[in-house]
């Protein structure tokens, strides 16, 4: 996103550096579930990360997005973002199914990730352009 971006400012570093930073304590949380067996605490930690690291995510879309021309390349292939958001709510959902069922939260884990292979119908508007 950033290399397709024609405008970098103060805004979108710090973006990033905030998407950065959530994306950095996945590992420990990844450590803290498989040290606690799959507690529920730290599995709900585990998706508090994600769910963070989803919304820092769709902060620094908004903020480049907001940042170029809307002819740009980058806002073209954006479009309207409707699969980040919702993932994201997904996320959130998660943490509190953690602790009704460890195994309910996985499945929310996975569904997500398997749901990033979908292909997303924007880059093919966008290819059409």
């Amino acid at each position: 996103m950033l290399h397709a971006a024609s405008v970098i400012d103060g805004r979108v570093l710090w973006a990033n550096l905030h998407l950065l930073f959530w994306l950095s304590l996945i590992p420990f949380a990844t450590g803290w579930m498989g040290e606690n067996h799959f507690a529920p605490v730290p599995v709900a930690l585990y998706g508090a990360m994600l769910f963070m690291s989803s919304l820092a995510y769709l902060i620094l879309e908004r903020v480049l997005v907001s940042r170029n021309a809307n002819n740009s390349p980058l806002v073209l292939a954006v479009g309207k973002d409707y699969k980040g958001p919702i993932l994201s709510v997904l996320y959130l959902l998660a943490v509190p199914l953690s602790f009704v069922h460890v195994w309910l939260a996985f499945a929310v884990y996975i569904g997500v990730a398997i749901l990033w292979f979908l292909p997303d119908r924007r880059i093919e508007k966008y290819l059409q352009h």
